[in-house]
């Protein structure tokens, strides 16, 4: 009764912050973390979720899963229902290049990416029964990837300039991963993918290989990473930010993992430039039976317009294939925690929404579905879009911009 009642309140309520105006204060925010506060989700038994902006409501853990099954996405907020209304007071319009400039960097390092390194990181990836937040195997996993991180950096003599990777530690036991590549400047460029999977029948017991979802994107930003740290210029922190890659813990959960550390963010202050979320870059059987060209996939529909405006020139510049438009809705993946936080992000995937992948989710998602050619180009992009916002003086763009009005 308890649950009905607040969830009647909520109701109405446009509590993401992503609508409020710069300067603006967000009442409504505030009250919901009040009655939050009143009424933890302990009590309830139950979770609170946000279905889209405004709507909320709290669910059973098997609610949450079938939702999932009928395809709607959310946000699990219980823990974090006031994310984004830390910096309300202080947004402004993000500020991107209106061109790319460092082809001469970045395309010597474009021939160094590796199909047959995603191929065997992936292999390895998808050999865990399941991936699962929840689960030991879940663990696991994320042990071995935040080890083959760490050696990758080694690998590069990263290490010895400060390049480093830790957990981001929750506690449900798979813990998220943050590798940072230390820069002029405690601005940060952030690229993401989501390191678990799940069997929506029966995500404890059943089989989740999760090749494609995100495992493709998982080991897609692994690579970019790995080729990234050959430049002496980034790994000796020349770039004029900070760069992180993220493996995000319990994005199946509701986009947990990325919850937690952007809310962190948040608290802490941190000044986040760009957020690029990769989720399932393999599948493209369904877009060529279809009879359409093979394209990188950008999503329009709650991001930041100019980080995206921005991402179509590097696809042009630096991948072998062309973009498409495409939709996927509130929620899909970790950029929206990004979004929700006040800091501009972004979200690239196989093809559009509808000609994506429809073997994830259960045990068909394997490999022999993907095309690790495909994923090149996702390398491609990520790539070139880190080193180039990397490298930008947002200080002295968003300065030109002021001095043209």
């Amino acid at each position: 009764m308890k649950a009905s009642f607040l969830s009647s309140l909520l109701l109405p309520a446009a509590a993401s912050a992503r609508f409020i105006e710069a300067n603006e204060a967000d009442p409504i925010s505030l009250y919901t973390d009040a009655l939050l506060e009143k009424v933890p989700a302990s009590e309830t038994g139950k979770f609170l979720i946000e279905l889209s902006p405004g709507e909320i409501r709290y669910i059973t853990e098997e609610e949450k899963w079938e939702l999932r099954r009928t395809g709607q996405n959310f946000m699990d907020v219980t823990e974090h229902g006031d994310l984004g209304t830390l910096r309300i007071s202080s947004r402004s319009t993000a500020v991107f290049p209106k061109t790319v400039k460092l082809q001469k960097e970045i395309k010597p390092l474009l021939a160094n990416l590796s199909k047959t390194e995603m191929q065997e990181h992936l292999e390895k990836f998808t050999s865990f029964h399941t991936r699962y937040y929840k689960s030991d195997y879940g663990r696991q996993s994320s042990e071995w990837l935040l080890q083959t991180v760490q050696n990758t950096i080694k690998e590069a003599g990263a290490d010895e300039y400060g390049v480093k990777a830790e957990h981001f530690k929750h506690s449900w036991g798979q813990h998220s991963i943050i590798a940072t590549i230390p820069g002029q400047s405690k601005s940060t460029v952030v690229i993401g993918a989501h390191q678990d999977s799940i069997n929506l029948w029966f995500p404890s017991v059943l089989p989740a290989p999760g090749a494609d979802d995100d495992g493709s994107g998982t080991v897609t930003i692994l690579e970019a990473f790995r080729t990234l740290l050959s430049s002496k210029d980034v790994i000796k922190g020349k770039a004029a930010n900070t760069i992180e890659f993220h493996w995000y813990s319990a994005e199946e959960g509701g986009l947990l993992g990325s919850q937690a550390i952007f809310s962190e963010y948040e608290k802490q202050g941190r000044d986040v430039k760009a957020m690029l979320q990769q989720d399932m870059t393999g599948f493209i059987q369904k877009t060529i039976d279809s009879g359409k060209p093979e394209s990188v996939g950008v999503i329009t529909d709650y991001v930041d317009a100019g980080l995206t405006a921005f991402i179509k020139k590097v696809i042009e510049e630096y991948c072998d294939i062309p973009w498409v438009e495409t939709k996927c809705g509130y929620a899909c993946s970790d950029h929206a925690s990004a979004s929700k936080a006040g800091y501009p992000s972004a979200f690239v995937i196989e093809s559009t929404f509808g000609d994506s992948d429809d073997h994830i989710h259960g045990t068909e998602d394997l490999i022999k579905y993907l095309s690790f050619d495909h994923m090149l180009q996702h390398a491609k992009m990520t790539l070139s879009l880190v080193y180039e916002l990397g490298f930008t003086d947002f200080k002295a763009l968003e300065g030109s911009e002021v001095s043209e009005l």
